[in-house]
């Protein structure tokens, strides 16, 4: 017969975790980003443009880690940002699932056992945020800042970003949000100064739904699609992605995807009025690498137990005597490297 700790298993968590449906869908950083493993995981393994190594501001170390602090993270233990958050299955819900499997039926276990797996897998879900948080900030300014406030922690990674790809619109008439800015000549622009710098010429964009709401209302683009009567022609995403395509070569993702803090707000990952282009292919690796949970509890000589999911996220359980409780702790160590950075040219345009 099963046990209650037979159903909270890091084994059993991670098995809910590899079925669920919502992980068939990565994150646009993961697909751009391609996730990677290695052991430890040390800065100069971290590489920005032209192979050099990430730059990483002084932190305080050995900072006592929170319970479920989302801004950020909760301790640097490594030369990389660790990230550690934990759930505990109480005696209170340990007496209802003893009275439900008095019925030696799963079939009435099961919803309570999948409403608690829901929960722990928003610590993976979280776990997930956090990659995708760090490459939209590369792909919007050049450097990821992680910050806690709990911790009173703040770091810095400087990939050095070269500062001739990057520009701030300051006059009004010019910046995206005017319909008479001249848009395909900012576009044009950059991509012509990353191609006479590297030789790469970008073809991919990036912005968010407001961000194409000013190329969709653009003068100039509407007229040169549009030369007569071109204030009465209704415009399709369809139509404008066409036309980017054949004037610049130029495919735009647009990308609107949130995450949520634990105050409740909601943030994209990322922001409004900004531009990014960049080329084809992959722009970097996701690396993960070999959380203390991972490194020193998978041996079996403990009481813990820990799976390893997503690449690099680790699940433990520990089972706790008194009082009888069950953790689960969900940690990872993880940063983007950036080789194609240099290709980048990122653009505040409003």
């Amino acid at each position: 017969m099963k046990t209650i700790f037979d159903y909270f298993s890091a084994r059993a968590i991670a098995t809910f975790m590899a079925n669920n449906p919502s992980n068939a869908v990565p994150y646009l950083g993961a697909t751009l980003f391609p996730a990677k493993k290695k052991l430890g995981l040390d800065l100069a393994w971290i590489k920005g443009a032209r192979g050099l190594p990430v730059s990483l501001q002084p932190s305080a170390f050995d900072a006592k880690a929170t319970l479920r602090d989302r801004i950020g993270f909760d301790k640097v233990e490594t030369e990389m940002p660790f990230f550690r958050e934990a759930m505990r299955l109480g005696e209170k819900d340990r007496q209802e699932l003893l009275k439900l499997q008095e019925n030696s039926n799963d079939a009435y276990i099961m919803p309570l056992v999948s409403q608690i797996y829901n929960d722990i897998a928003t610590l993976v879900s979280g776990a997930d945020v956090i990659p995708e948080r760090q490459i939209m900030q590369l792909l919007s300014s050049g450097e990821i800042r992680i910050t806690s406030a709990a911790t009173r922690q703040d770091q810095r990674y400087d990939y050095r970003f070269n500062p001739d790809h990057k520009e701030t619109i300051t006059d009004v008439s010019e910046q995206w949000s005017s319909p008479t800015a001249n848009i395909a000549g900012h576009i044009t622009g950059y991509q012509d100064k990353i191609e006479e710098d590297t030789g790469v010429r970008p073809k991919r964009g990036l912005c968010t739904r407001k961000t194409w709401g000013y190329i969709m209302r653009n003068q100039g683009f509407l007229k040169d699609m549009n030369p007569v009567g071109w204030q009465n022609v209704i415009v399709t995403d369809a139509m404008m992605r066409q036309y980017l395509l054949d004037k610049f070569g130029l495919t735009i993702v647009v990308y609107n995807k949130k995450y949520a803090l634990l105050d409740g707000s909601t943030h994209q990952f990322y922001p409004d009025d900004y531009f990014t282009l960049f080329p084809e292919g992959n722009l970097g690796t996701t690396w993960y690498g070999t959380t203390p949970e991972e490194a020193d509890l998978m041996s079996g000589s403990t009481a813990a137990e820990v799976q390893i999911v997503n690449t690099g996220v680790a699940i433990t359980t520990i089972v706790e005597p008194h009082p009888v409780n069950v953790n689960t702790i969900v940690s990872e160590i993880v940063l983007p490297s950036f080789e194609t950075m240099d290709t980048i040219f990122i653009a505040k345009v409003a």
